[in-house]
Parts: C-alpha cells; structure tokens; sequence
C-alpha cells in the first residue's frame, strides 16, 4: 500500500486524503484505516508531507550543499594512513585509514575536507578520498609465488615498496613461471570494497632470485627506476659523433689555452666539471668554472630530451648508477676527459678577496683539459706529498690558489648566514655478488669542499644573471623553516641547556649559525644538528625565485651537473636560446619551467627514496652476520615506542620498548622515555651499549637490545637504596631481566613504528594474567635512512 501510495502521488501530485481512498479504491472503512496508518508511517520516514491545505504530497529531498573538494597528492604510511598534499606551500591533509578509499602513494585524489585546521592548538586538516583521479602505480615488480588458491590466477607477488599491503595476482597467461622468478607485472586492476588484491599481467622477466644484484634491481624496478633506455633513444644518441667538428666550435669562447682539469672521485666516469684559475693583477681572482655543454647534443623534444625529462635524474645506489642519460653521451663526448676537445658552458667569475663577484661572463665555450685529477690526490698535495706535488707540478700553484679563494669563499658564506649540515654519510663496499662487506664513513677534506665552493659560486652567478634579466627561469629554492618546527626543536634544544636566540617566527641564520657552533663537539652535538636539519624546509625546484635559506644565497640554481640532472640541462639549454632567440623564446619557456620544476622535484625525491631504501637493506643485510654482537652507539631519538641508536658506521636501529625490563613512560615534550619503577631516563644523545638481536634484508628493519653499563648499574643501585628504605628492597641491577619482566606483568614481541591511535594502555588483564596489549604495526623508522649532506645544496 505503502509503494502504491507514493506512485500516486508521484503521478498525480498532491491530493486530499479522502481523494486518494476514493482513487485507490481504499474507500471503505478496513481499507481507509490501513490508508491512514500507511500515511502516518510514511510521513514519520520522511517520504510525504501535509501541505497547510490539508492535502498530502511527496516531500522533497532537501538538497545537500555540496561539498568542495581539491585534488592533491597522495602519500601513504605502511601503518594505513596517508596524507595530501594540495599546495607546496600549505601543510599537507592528514587521512585516516578509514578515509583512505583504496587510493596508493602516488595517486592523484580528489579529497574532501572532513575538518579544517587549527592554528593556534597546532592541529591540521582532514579530509577523505572521495574519488581516485589518475593511478600512479601502473606497474609492480616482485618475486613471483605459486599459488592455486584462487583458480583465475597462476600465482601472485608482494611488491618491495613497503607502502603496498595487498597481494598482486597473476593471471594465467602463456607466460611459464616456476616461482623462481623476480618479474614486472602491468596493473590491470586495482582493490576495492569487492576484492582487497591487485590483478596484474606478466610484462617481463626481471631476473632470478638467485642472481647476483636481483635485490637492488627489484627495489629499483619497483620505483619504475629503470637503466635500459628505449630503442629510439639508443639509435638518436648513436647518431652523436665521438669527437667535436670545426662547426661546433663556432661562436664559443675558446678556453683552451688555460690551465684547466678536473677533480673528481676514483671511481668517476662522467667527468662533467673542470675549473681553472689565475690571479689577477688587480689582487683578484679568475674562476673558470666550465661545464659538459649536454645541451649542445640533448636538443629539446628529442627522444634523448624526453627521456631524460622522464627519469629527472641519476640514481646512484651501492655499486651501480641508474644514469639519466645513456653511457655513450655522459661517459663519451660530453665526459670532460684530459687532452681532448669538449664543448662546454662556463662561468668565468672575477672574484674579490672577500669572496664578491665582481664581474662575470656566462656563455658556451670549448676547453681542453691537462689532468683527471682525484679528490685523494689533491688533499695529499695540499698536505705536503712532495712526490704527487712533482708529478703534477704543471697545476700545482693553480691547486694552491684554489685552496685559498675557498678558503675565502666559504668564510663569506659563513659571515652572510649560510648553515653547514655536515652530516655523516655512509659508504657501502659491497663484494662482486653484491653483498656488503663493510660499511665506512665518508670523509671530506679540502678537495671535496673546494669543489663544492666552486659549483655553489656558479651556480649563484647564473641565478642571479637571469633573476636580475627578468626571464623565465627555474630556480633551486630552500625555503624559510616553519615557525611550528622551529619551535620544537628550540623546546627540544634548550632541555641540552642549550639556548637559540630569537623567536620561531623571527630568527636569524647567523643565530642558528651560533648554536651549531656551540654544540660542535659537545655530547648530543651531532644529534642537536641533526634536530636542526630536520626542522628545515625541503629544497625543490620553482619557477619562482624564494632564494636558499641554508645557503643564505639571494640567488640560486643548479647549473653545474646536466649530465645528472634534468634542471641544469635546461639551465644550459635557457643561456643558450635566450642568447640566441632573446625574447622570442620567453612566451615558450614561461609556460613549460614550472611543470618541469614540479616534476623535477618530485623525481628528485623518488630517487632519494630509491637510495634510502637500498641502503637500509644493505645495512640489514651486513648486519645480518653479526647478530649477537655488542656495540656501542648513540640514542639518535626518542618516540614512543622505543629508542633508534645509532652506531660510529652510521648504522641505525631500535630499541622496542617491550623489549626494556620495565615500563617506560614517554614525555613527547623532552623526548625521554623514563622508567616508572627505576627512574631510569632515555634521551637522545646519550651514550648506550647494545646487542644486535634481529637485521631483516628484506624489510631493513634493525632491533636492537638494551645492555646496562656499568654505569647504569651503579646509578640504578643508588635510587633503589633511596627508595628502599623502609619498603623493602628494590631490584638492583637492569641484567636480572627476567625477574623485573615478572615484577612488572610484561613481555610480548617486539614491533616497530606505531600509529598514535593505536597507542596500548599501560597494561591489560586477559584471562586472570596481565599482559602488555602490544597492537603496533611495522612502520616506518624515525630517522631512518641514508645520512646525506642533505640535497639541499
């Protein structure tokens, strides 16, 4: 009655009551009083209003706002959740498990936002995926399973980006496969509400799981890192002569008269900077920084252009390089080799004693090289080799002078406010299979930083040309911290009784310059830099110039290495049409740099992603023979689950607070981990000992286990004679720690990384027996990963 009731009125409109019983046929007394409870009922719902004449009619939807929506970028966490971001210059959206709808790291979404953010509590927006625009995984790589479980498919893999939980399954296909195989699959569907798994189709075999290097080649396929280069490139980039016509040296400026050669590391093979220098009469000095002019033979819209727009960079991991270009170009002619022609770009820099340029010229060139110099071989004739100084006499004042004008150059840098992230990097030796071997620590010395005063030099003179020209250009910017960050890290520094003056809003470098100067050395020294570098904005590319804030440079780009990147190709691509079309070409450059600048950014942290990544599992896997062995090290920070410690070699790895003999309680404030019945306190920076417990390759997961020093034994005897009197006697000493896991009701298996939502109360009782409701998924580790001097130079 209901449903032919409000077919009626859907047809008709609205009618009286009476109307409607005569209509229906529902006009005797049994059947009007079902009409009216059949009314009332439908009323309550929703469906039908009374009209003020008494008539009954359809109730209209009231119609819902709707409700706005943006698109962003999605990025996930492996504990489920994710975040957007929108803009670059707003904070990112935080997106809970529950509103993730199935959208993957990478994927364009369209988001409503669910809550806005609040400043002043420091909370940020939320906001739910509500529509998937484009996918950005399109294929996945993995080690190939036999499995009949689902008799559509052949089998599936489980991807190596940790950020991908679900299965891909195979579909059977012609394709034989015995599960030893690592392959590429194409994603041809994706999860959702009806199925929680990937389909995929066999696209290629990779390699085995057995072969030599598979392990480094199925993270980087995994990234779509790949080293093979299409066929149309190869056969463009065949067509490249090995050596410079006379035509090609037309309208440069012709270098080759001057002292000029490179400095590099032993294992380089695209040498694509050189230098020289002279002094002048005037008391100042003459830098020729000159360039591979890849832009001379990578011409733009051309295969080899394409290509190297798609991969953006050079990815560089343990024992092989991922080029950006193919080996013929980067290691053939455009690799600056000694008593060769080359066609370059330079900068020619005239440069004050107190490190100001003044006068410059920036144009094509061509050079001749006199000596493949190594960065070994120059620090040891700065140091006095007398051997090496004879063997390379021919350079050696020129090496001197360049010692000093760095020496100039880089106390202007520190006197204008630029900050010195000299972090440690780790270096992998690995052996011909590809396992590790050892693990070392970088080190720099003059050389290597006078290279880098050079590059920085350079690439501050181009930036500043074009930003003073008013043409189109891209930039390489670091922007200011944000005031929230800040602020942090100064709370967190001044529990070191370690003072930042200034404010998180206004704060000047040559303040921050101070503090770092102050803790060099000191216990916690290295970790409080680190602290620093973390509050620090990311560097990115833009077509906008913001300036460099760690570098304290008004001006600044990457012109130095286009062999490697995309950006300083088209810098040298932009001197050299702007020198020769002028304005005509600002129209065309003005509405291309700034999707190039996004997507150079965004590969730049791909590969960054890539190296992190590889070294981890190698770090996993050398530490994988020395399980059981004890170290000492540094608690590198402090979160709630636990302490990550890091050793001399840079090695990192955590300690899981269910793995300590008591419960800790965490202060986020001061980032401690304290003992509730010891008083024992954890804080970064301080000294540890530690036994290797677990390393896993596969995830990179490093777990480590508390051992007490001496000193902590005596310290922990003292509070617990304090404490004992009158009360009984405490446990003395961390090493009992099966009697203290006894006294404080806990013990369960150590997981890493939690989500706050999934924080456990202190305990639980479960079956008359307490325990410790340990609900944390893997996640990802704080302070994890490859040590870089941070790519925001």
């Amino acid at each position: 009655m209901k449903e032919e009731l409000l077919n009626y009125l859907k047809e008709r409109g609205p009618a009286q009551v009476d109307q409607v019983a005569q209509d229906l046929g529902l006009a005797a007394a049994k059947d009007f009083s079902q009409l009216i409870k059949a009314i009332s009922a439908l009323e309550s719902q929703g469906k039908i209003r009374f009209g003020n004449d008494g008539t009954i009619g359809i109730k209209e939807a009231k119609k819902k706002k709707a409700a706005v929506t943006v698109q962003g970028i999605f990025r996930a966490n492996k504990a489920g959740f994710g975040f957007v971001t929108v803009d670059s210059d707003e904070d990112d959206m935080f997106v809970g498990r529950n509103d993730v709808n199935y959208a993957i790291d990478g994927d364009v979404v369209e988001v409503e936002v669910i809550k806005v953010a609040d400043r002043l509590k420091g909370m940020g927006a939320e906001a739910r995926v509500v529509n998937i625009v484009e996918r950005s995984l399109k294929t996945v790589v993995g080690k190939f399973i036999m499995d009949d479980d689902k008799p559509k498919y052949i089998g599936y893999i489980k991807s190596k980006n940790q950020k991908i939980s679900q299965p891909i399954y195979i579909r059977k296909e012609p394709v034989v496969l015995d599960g030893t195989e690592v392959i590429k699959v194409d994603i041809e569907k994706y999860p959702t509400k009806h199925h929680d798994y990937f389909v995929g189709a066999v696209r290629d075999i990779i390699g085995h799981v057995d072969d030599a290097g598979i392990d480094v080649l199925e993270v980087l396929e995994s990234m779509d890192i790949v080293s093979e280069f299409p066929e149309k490139v190869l056969e463009e980039v065949n067509k490249v002569p090995e050596v410079p016509s006379d035509k090609d040296y037309l309208g440069r400026l012709d270098l080759r008269q001057e002292i000029t050669f490179t400095i590099d590391g032993a294992d380089a093979k695209d040498l694509d900077d050189a230098v020289h220098i002279k002094r002048l009469d005037n008391g100042n000095f003459e830098l020729g920084v000159h360039i591979a002019d890849v832009s001379y033979y990578v011409t733009e819209g051309s295969e080899l252009d394409k290509e190297a727009l798609r991969r953006g960079t050079s990815v560089y991991v343990t024992d092989r390089v991922v080029p950006m270009l193919p080996e013929r170009l980067s290691n053939g002619i455009c690799s600056l080799n000694p008593n060769v022609d080359r066609l370059t770009q330079s900068a020619l820099m005239e440069i004050t004693p107190q490190g100001k340029v003044v006068n410059y010229q920036i144009g094509q060139s061509v050079i001749k090289t006199t000596f493949r110099m190594t960065y070994s071989a120059v620090n040891e004739i700065l140091a006095g080799d007398e051997e090496l100084a004879e063997q390379y006499r021919a350079i050696v004042p020129s090496i001197e002078a360049m010692a000093e004008l760095h020496e100039i150059l880089e106390a202007m840098r520190v006197r204008r406010g630029a900050l010195n992230f000299d972090t440690s990097e780790a270096k992998i030796i690995v052996n011909d299979k590809g396992f590790p071997v050892d693990i070392q620590v970088r080190q720099r010395g003059v050389a290597e930083r006078m290279i880098e005063s050079f590059m920085l030099a350079a690439n501050e003179c181009v930036a500043e040309h074009f930003a003073k020209a008013k043409l189109p250009f891209i930039y390489r910017i670091h922007e200011e911290p944000k005031s929230e960050k800040l602020q942090k890290f100064m709370d967190f520094a001044s529990l070191f009784g370690v003072q930042v003056q200034g404010t998180a809003s206004k704060i000047s470098q040559s303040a921050l310059q101070d503090f770092m100067r102050r803790v060099e050395g000191q216990p916690g020294g290295e970790v409080l830099s680190m602290m620093l570098l973390r509050s620090m904005q990311q560097a990115r590319y833009s077509e906008h110039n913001h300036g460099h804030y760690g570098l304290a440079a008004e001006f600044y780009t990457h012109f130095t290495s286009p062999i490697r990147r995309y950006p300083d190709l088209l810098v040298h691509r932009l001197i050299r049409d702007y020198s020769r079309a002028g304005q005509d070409q600002v129209a065309h450059f003005e509405a291309v740099i700034p999707e190039i600048a996004s997507q150079a950014s965004s590969l730049e942290r791909r590969a960054i992603d890539a190296e992190r990544v590889v070294e981890a599992m190698k770090k996993a896997e050398y530490m994988q023979e020395h399980v059981g062995e004890e170290f000492d090290g540094i608690v590198s920070s402090v979160v709630k689950f636990g302490l990550f410690v890091e050793l001399p070699n840079t090695i990192e790895g955590l300690i899981h607070v269910t793995t300590l003999p008591e419960y800790y309680d965490y202060n986020e404030r001061n980032l401690t981990l304290k003992g509730e019945k010891s008083g024992t306190v954890f804080s970064v920076g301080q000294a540890i000992r530690v036994k290797l417990v677990k390393a896993d390759k596969e995830t990179g997961d490093i777990d480590f286990e508390f051992l007490p020093s001496d000193v902590d034994t005596i310290e922990k005897v003292a509070k617990s004679g304090k404490r004992g009197r009158g009360r009984g006697k405490a446990s003395a000493s961390h090493s009992s720690k099966e009697k203290d896991t006894k006294s404080n009701k806990k013990g369960h298996k150590s997981k890493r990384g939690q989500d706050k939502q999934d924080q456990p109360k202190a305990y639980k009782k479960k079956g008359g027996k307490p325990f410790y409701k340990d609900v944390a998924k893997k996640g990802a580790k704080h302070g994890q990963g490859t040590r870089k001097r941070r790519r925001a130079k």
